[in-house]
Parts: C-alpha cells; sequence; structure tokens
C-alpha cells in the first residue's frame, strides 16, 4: 500500500554562503497531490531551495514542514524515510550497475535488516531482499516501462533512460513527496514529452506530491497545477502557470528591464512555449 501524498510548507526560509545570500526569506507551500514548479532565472536560488528543503544544506533562518511537522533539523537521510524523494540535476546512479540494482537501492533506506544478516545473507535479509525485488520489479519498473532494459548497465543507456532510471530510483523510496531537479534539462523533445507523461502519470496513479525545478517554461506550463518564481533568492511571484506567464514582474527577471515581453530570452521561446 502506497502512502498518502503530503503537504509542504517552506516558510522564511534563508541560506547564506559567507557574504552572499542565496535564499532571503521565502515561502513555498506545496499543497497534497499536486504538482509544483520552481523557477527563475540562472543563480535565483532554485537549486538552494531544493538543497534545504531536502536536508543537503541548512538554512539560517526558516522552516520546512512535511504535514505540518517540522522536519528543518531532520538530517536528509530521515527526510527520506519520511517520504521526501529526490533525483538530482547531475545523473547520481551507479554508472557500473544495472537498471534494477541502481531502482533497488532507492528502497533501501527503508529496510529493517541489520549489517550483520545482510551480510549473511539468509532468513529476514534474504526475505526482505526477495520482496523487495519483487516490489520493484512490479510497482516501478513495469510502471514505467523499463522492464527491457532491467538487466542494462546504466553506463551503455541512452541519457534520456539514464533520467528515467532515476525517476525510478526515486520512486522505489514510496515517497509521498517527489522533488525533481531538472528532470527534461539536455533532452530532446521526444525525451522531454515522454517524461512529462511520465511525471503526470506518477502524481495520477501513485498520488504523490511533486516539486521540480526546470528551465523548460513549455513543460513547467503545461503539467504543473503552481508555480513559483525566485530571483536572487527572492520569491518574486507565485500562482497558477497563467498567472505567473502574464506576471510582469516574471517578465522583467527573465528579460531584464526592456525588450520584447513575448520572449524568455534572446533566440529561447516565449514563456510556456518548449524552443
Amino acid at each position: 500500500m502506497r502512502p498518502p501524498a503530503a503537504r509542504l510548507d517552506v516558510e522564511n526560509l534563508s541560506l547564506q554562503f559567507g557574504g552572499v545570500k542565496a535564499l532571503d526569506g521565502i515561502d513555498l507551500h506545496v499543497a497534497p497531490g499536486s504538482i509544483t514548479a520552481l523557477i527563475g532565472p540562472n543563480g535565483a536560488g532554485k537549486t538552494s531551495a531544493f538543497n534545504s528543503i531536502s536536508g543537503f544544506y541548512t538554512p539560517k533562518t526558516g522552516t520546512v514542514k512535511l504535514d505540518g511537522e517540522d522536519i528543518t533539523a531532520v538530517p536528509a537521510r530521515d527526510r527520506a524515510k519520511l517520504g521526501l524523494a529526490r533525483t538530482f540535476q547531475n545523473i547520481a546512479l551507479f554508472r557500473g550497475m544495472t537498471v534494477l540494482d541502481n531502482i533497488k537501492l532507492g528502497r533501501h533506506a527503508h529496510l529493517t535488516t541489520g549489517v550483520f544478516d545482510a551480510f549473511l545473507y539468509w532468513g529476514k535479509a534474504r526475505r526482505e531482499e526477495m520482496e523487495l525485488r519483487a516490489e520493484v520489479e512490479r510497482d516501478v519498473i513495469d510502471f514505467l516501462e523499463l522492464d527491457h532494459i532491467r538487466n542494462v548497465p546504466v553506463a551503455i543507456l541512452p541519457y534520456g533512460l539514464q533520467k528515467k532510471v532515476e525517476l525510478a530510483r526515486a520512486l522505489a523510496m514510496r515517497p509521498r513527496i517527489l522533488m525533481l531537479d531538472e528532470p527534461v534539462a539536455g533532452m530532446n523533445r521526444e525525451e522531454t514529452e515522454d517524461m512529462a507523461r511520465a511525471i503526470l502519470d506518477v502524481r495520477e496513479e501513485w498520488g504523490v506530491t511533486v516539486l521540480l525545478v526546470e528551465h523548460d517554461m513549455g513543460m513547467v506550463m503545461d503539467i504543473s497545477d503552481h508555480v513559483c518564481v525566485l530571483n536572487f533568492g527572492r520569491r518574486i511571484a507565485a500562482g497558477t502557470p497563467e498567472e505567473v506567464r502574464n506576471n510582469p514582474d516574471v517578465i522583467k527577471a527573465y528579460l531584464g528591464s526592456s525588450g520584447d515581453p513575448r520572449r524568455v530570452a534572446e533566440g529561447s521561446a516565449p514563456i510556456g512555449e518548449v524552443a
């Protein structure tokens, strides 16, 4: 049985590196079962926010709450046990291992077997490992249609499939909140559409709350229920995709004080369209 989707509340979050303010009192509220996108120009603080929410950074001020419970001081590994799973901007898979073995690692945070039993691989350890494998193959590999590559080493897979395997590993953690850091970065149009469909399917069939950071505005505007915009570490807008698309502060953040407001940047597509 999958755990219910969770609510995420980030309040007054600030983060500083030396004299540089990476985050300056941002608020973010992610409703259960929704897809919320965190966007902004390069250097806006998106990854800093992601790392603070997932426990990799310790914020200077502010709170991170999961279903009303303050988890600001909870270590990253324990946040994973609470149901907060994430992917990374740069693929963080074990390239010499198979797809199946990489995905199974995501579930290990919830195993109860001790080190000694796991080393001997008998009794409870063996049963738990077999149950884990069956669950991963049934619930994750079949769901994301990865059966044809389940025993293939990750290193020889094309980039788009590697990103999908990383999504699969996060799903193996039985997340209540799924955090995706630039899930379609570097993908072509076909790969982007495939990943977008997968994210929508995860939300619909797993009932998982999704928080994503992404630069592809077409994908963001197509699949998101709510969008939060950062610039220079501050939140400058939040709302539905349509509200954000037409917000003058958002247009200015992407364009500067002048320029054609129909365009995100020189040579790129208008906000809400794929280049």
